[in-house]
């Protein structure tokens, strides 16, 4: 197997962080891009022989872009701080020769929301270009939602990854807020906007797609409270591109 290179980009993931790492020690380097935690983060990170560097925060595909090109190996293994690979894709990615003509591996990975594993729903179906070797590509320049884009070859892998991307309501809208100001930013950039009334208009279908489309329904409560935040999120970033738009005409 060619030896691989697991490459985070943490900001506080002190919480996070020591669940991830003990998943990875299988790999030949652990690099971790920090964009100045004040918490133990860097501290965790160096327990566990990450390799730490430092970057001021420009952007999720910018940041990850650099970190990637940081890393001492061809072939890169491209996580959150908040995502965990079970033992099972552990033991599958190491058994991969990474040799041929595949560029690239498409990981399925499974929602924990509010510490709950989501069995339904799109996030638990989802599979992610994760796993690749950067002579093929890299991470697209997106400010948030960002994605790896490689040329040649893409396989799927069957093993996961955990994605505890929320363990409670104050955690969620803590990212949330950093998140939809973010893709706000970009659509304003593009000049893309939505009208207020349909804006708000979307909110229910949104919230009944998630819940009964998607399947949320069968996740139980907190597939309920997913499906209603998850509604929320493209009305509050259209409308805070409305209110970037007033306040440049009112300039």
């Amino acid at each position: 197997m060619q030896p691989i290179s697991a490459v985070l980009i943490t900001r506080n993931e002190a919480d996070n962080l020591p669940a991830t790492l003990e998943a990875l020690q299988w790999c030949a380097e652990i690099l971790i891009v920090d964009s100045g935690s004040t918490d133990a983060t860097c501290d965790i990170a160096a327990a566990f022989g990450a390799r730490v560097l430092h970057r001021p925060f420009q952007g999720f595909g910018p940041q990850k872009q650099f970190a990637v090109l940081q890393a001492s190996n061809d072939w890169v293994l491209c996580l959150d701080a908040d995502e965990v690979v079970t033992p099972a894709l552990g033991q599958e990615i190491r058994q991969l020769t990474l040799q041929g003509d595949i560029n690239g591996y498409l990981l399925p990975r499974q929602l924990v929301f509010l510490n709950k594993p989501f069995k339904y729903g799109r996030e638990s179906r989802e599979f992610h270009l994760r796993l690749f070797n950067r002579r093929f590509g890299n991470f697209n320049d997106a400010q948030v939602h960002e994605k790896a884009e490689v040329q040649g070859r893409i396989a799927k892998l069957s093993g996961g990854l955990l994605h505890y991307s929320y363990p409670d309501t104050e955690v969620y809208f803590r990212k949330f807020n950093e998140y939809t100001t973010r893709a706000a930013e970009g659509l304003a950039q593009r000049g893309k906007s939505r009208h207020p009334v349909l804006n708000l208009l979307t909110l229910p279908f949104n919230f009944l797609y998630r819940l009964i489309v998607h399947g949320n329904i069968l996740n139980g409560y907190p597939g309920w409270i997913w499906s209603l935040y998850s509604a929320f999120y493209p009305v509050v970033k259209y409308a805070k591109v409305w209110e970037m738009r007033r306040k440049v005409d009112r300039a």
